[in-house]
């Protein structure tokens, strides 16, 4: 019975950010650990009223303590370039230190941070590391987000009692596919010159499936670009025997887009979303 695209499109959902996807406690924890020592002698300075000879006299016993500088600007190389007022280029190394501590102390004063340190604007340094770790860490939703349909799309393969590297396969390439199980995606390859990557392979007794997983929350070319693409593959997968191309995709971005997708959705009969996975899909096309 062929679907009808409006009533699939309303289907579609607005978001899949799990429980983890806002923010990772567990990586800020670990990062942060990272210089937990140095942190905490970093924190006899709080307060000080006279930080530049404290810090001084902190480095000259303890010199790892710089490693935890870079961090307190939410800096992650452990190289900061700086070019001072004069021209003058400074590459501050703070692992291994190259400059006198003087130099040091300059970096301290010029960016600000004896003033955090020293004026108690902060009580911790240790909390407050915590604090940028947690904003560097929302700057990586992204890439969360990214992973995040794949993640679902997986989750919905092994509920469907098929095994990793045994009845299905993540991320692997057309010259891959066609070794393990000699079949012939030349129509596909563009006669192997692309080199072609799938997000999940499944392998039943009677066919190799090639899927491709993806969400968009929100509209762009992107989206026309891919329903294109996948189009495209559709159609020159049909003359492959023993293999069938399937594309799992979501996101209230493709109402900006829905023309190209509906173009997609008519050629290609194994387009699903996240409703259809949760309704069973998967157990009755992977046979």
């Amino acid at each position: 019975m062929k679907r009808n695209f409006r009533e699939w499109l309303m289907s579609f959902t607005d978001s899949i950010a799990d429980y983890k996807y806002y923010i990772d406690f567990e990586t800020i924890y670990k990062n942060t650990n990272k210089y937990k020592i140095e942190l905490n002698m970093m924190n006899s300075l709080v307060g000080s009223q006279n930080i530049e000879k404290e810090f001084e006299n902190l480095v000259s016993k303890y010199p790892n303590v710089l490693k935890c500088i870079p961090i307190l600007l939410a800096v992650r190389q452990s190289e900061i370039i700086v070019l001072d007022k004069n021209g003058n280029r400074f590459k501050y190394n703070f692992n291994n230190v190259d400059y006198s501590i003087e130099q040091y102390i300059v970096f301290m004063r010029e960016t600000g941070l004896f003033d955090l340190i020293g004026n108690h604007i902060i009580n911790n340094i240790y909390d407050y590391v915590l604090g940028v770790e947690a904003g560097l860490n929302s700057n990586a939703r992204k890439n969360r987000g990214g992973h995040l349909m794949e993640d679902l799309v997986e989750g919905f393969i092994k509920k469907a009692g098929f095994i990793k590297n045994d009845t299905y396969f993540k991320e692997m390439y057309l010259q891959d596919i066609e070794k393990k199980w000699n079949l012939d995606l030349s129509l596909i390859s563009n006669q192997n010159q692309a080199t072609k990557r799938f997000d999940f392979v499944v392998k039943t007794d009677d066919c190799i499936y090639g899927i491709e997983t993806n969400f968009y929350a929100s509209g762009g070319s992107k989206l026309n670009e891919t329903a294109r693409s996948y189009k495209m593959l559709a159609e020159e997968s049909k003359n492959i025997k023993g293999f069938k191309f399937v594309w799992f995709t979501d996101g209230m971005g493709w109402y900006s887009a829905k023309n190209n997708l509906q173009e997609t959705f008519d050629i290609l009969d194994d387009v699903y979303n996240i409703y259809d996975m949760k309704n069973g899909i998967i157990t009755r096309i992977f046979k």
